[in-house]
């Protein structure tokens, strides 16, 4: 059962919801993000990155950078730029990309969920990245970039979500800065959202798709919280529950996520394909390989394409090793160019689909040796995996489109 609640968001104004809306704090780097504040000082980035306020050299990670954000937070509320709705809500979040719809349902799930498994991860997380996260939540009492999550399709969810979009004007309705089309609805009628609330209740898993480290903060603050006023107050906490995008599998696209790989372990390239040749039917392409099945991969390497297909004796059912990133690991990046932990190993980088082949190439040309392409992880691949409380390996999944930040912030003060 997935306790998922409506809430009262802290909103934009209409007016300003194109200007504040960014794409996520951690698709930025620490110079991209100086660099975009400059140019868009009202951006919601701000106040993800608040080290954007201070001079370059200030450390990123000290008290005083999520002060600065607790306090441009308050500073944007009192200004009236963020406005309470009066009562608990649900809100629709269409985003539309190169033609492809995607709905979910902005909401709250429930930190005892996530401990219980009945939100499931498949990724590990970093410690350094929960910290960060953890005191900008704590901090600014405040949940300002929502979790992705995703369920399997239920019918009435569907369709009393159709329904709202053909009847009701959405709140929002903007292109952002990655080109996609982004409309809001909200839900407030009392009937439609005890009907989610009680649909919810009977769906068994949830899945994070993306977002585990803001996952994981998040609860952990609940936990802090919960500890810190044990005794002192009566009934469930905001800081209990986390804001969450919920959308449907069948509407999700997964994209590639391919490796760049800076050596070739000391091997000629002869002797590299003729390595990968044990292991793989290999065939010079004419033109870029992107992979169109399971079990098939793509070459890069001195200007050549090349396409790899899986022989037998590597392929493999188990749900995490039967993955191709997996196959990928432990056939070619371990044993022949001795990669064994990509998630430390500064010879190997990741770059998303959403680059597309050619950034395999320019890397290629750059700075790397080698590229791999990838056929994406499949969400019934995701889902197995978290179905079994197996982990995927690092940097298997790239959604797209990314969820924007400061269109709704949760605030984790008081009690519900």
């Amino acid at each position: 059962m997935a306790d998922i609640k409506p809430f009262k968001a802290y909103r934009p104004s209409k007016e300003m919801a194109q200007i504040v809306a960014s794409l996520p704090y951690d698709v930025f780097s620490r110079s991209e993000a100086y660099e975009k504040v400059q140019r868009e000082p009202d951006s919601f980035l701000a106040i993800d990155r608040p080290e954007t306020q201070l001079p370059i050299e200030q450390d990123m990670y000290a008290q005083e950078v999520y002060d600065k954000a607790r306090q441009m937070l308050d500073e944007k509320i009192q200004e009236g730029v963020f406005i309470q709705d009066e009562k608990p809500c649900y809100y629709i979040y269409e985003q539309t990309m190169n033609g492809r719809t995607q709905t979910g349902i902005v909401a709250c799930a429930s930190i005892d969920d996530y401990m219980n498994n009945v939100i499931k991860k498949h990724e590990n997380t970093r410690q350094d990245k929960e910290k960060d996260r953890i005191n900008h939540v704590y901090t600014c009492e405040a949940q300002t970039g929502p979790i992705f999550l995703c369920y399997r399709k239920n019918r009435l969810i569907s369709d009393l979500v159709e329904k709202v979009k053909e009847v009701d004007e959405p709140v929002y309705d903007f292109v952002s800065e990655d080109g996609v089309r982004n409309r809001i609805f909200i839900i407030d009628d009392l009937e439609e959202t005890e009907t989610i609330c009680r649909v919810f209740t009977n769906i068994d898993s949830i899945y994070i798709a993306d977002g585990h480290h803001r996952c994981a903060s998040a609860v952990k603050v609940g936990l802090m919280k919960r500890k810190k006023l044990e005794g002192k107050v009566k009934g469930r906490l905001q800081s209990d529950y986390f804001l969450s995008v919920l959308f449907p599998d069948d509407e999700l696209m997964i994209m590639d996520y391919n490796r760049v790989i800076k050596d070739l372990n000391g091997l000629s390239i002869d002797e590299f394909l003729g390595r990968l040749s044990e292991k793989f039917d290999i065939e010079e392409a004419e033109d870029k390989v992107k992979p169109k099945k399971k079990g098939e991969f793509g070459l890069f390497i001195d200007e050549k394409w090349y396409r790899l297909n899986a022989k037998d004796i590597i392929k493999n059912n188990d749900p995490v090793q039967g993955l191709d990133v997996s196959v990928l690991q432990n056939e070619v990046l371990s044993p022949i160019l001795g990669i064994g932990d990509p998630r430390t190993d500064k010879r190997i980088d990741f770059v998303g689909g959403i680059r597309g082949l050619e950034e395999l190439e320019h890397r290629c040309r750059e700075d790397m040796k080698l590229a791999f392409s990838l056929y994406p992880t499949s969400i019934s691949e995701l889902f197995a995996v978290a179905d079994e409380k197996m982990l995927m390996p690092p940097k298997s999944t790239w959604f797209e489109p990314k969820l924007l930040s400061g269109l709704f912030i949760h605030t984790i003060r008081g009690i519900i």
